[in-house]
């Protein structure tokens, strides 16, 4: 845990909240203390250090998404920074194995 946020996988960009944290809270994240410039909700990102416009980010270790712009450390990193990076041919499947038919 980094203050009130968690750290799901030694790889990930991203820190995840475990409460909703107030804008000008101090953080201490791996390039120093940043204060949050905006409130952040429960279970939302933040970026764990600076992300470059372009770099996969990572959740779980495992990449969720790219950023589209610059992310400073301790922004929040969320639809309006970031776009999918699920691979378009995955498919959801019932228990039994059969497509449950969502489209790829």
């Amino acid at each position: 845990m980094i203050g009130p946020f968690l750290l799901l996988h030694e790889k990930d960009t991203i820190l995840v909240a475990r409460a909703t944290v107030a804008q000008g809270t101090k953080i201490d994240l791996e390039q120093g203390p940043v204060d949050l410039p905006q409130a952040i909700p429960l279970a939302h990102k933040i970026a764990r250090h600076d992300i470059l416009s372009g770099t996969k980010i990572l959740k779980y270790g495992m990449p969720i998404g790219i950023a589209t712009a610059d992310i400073p450390a301790g922004a929040h990193v969320h639809v309006h920074n970031m776009r999918s990076a699920y691979t378009p041919t995955h498919m959801l499947q019932d228990a039994d194995g059969v497509s449950s038919g969502v489209s790829k």
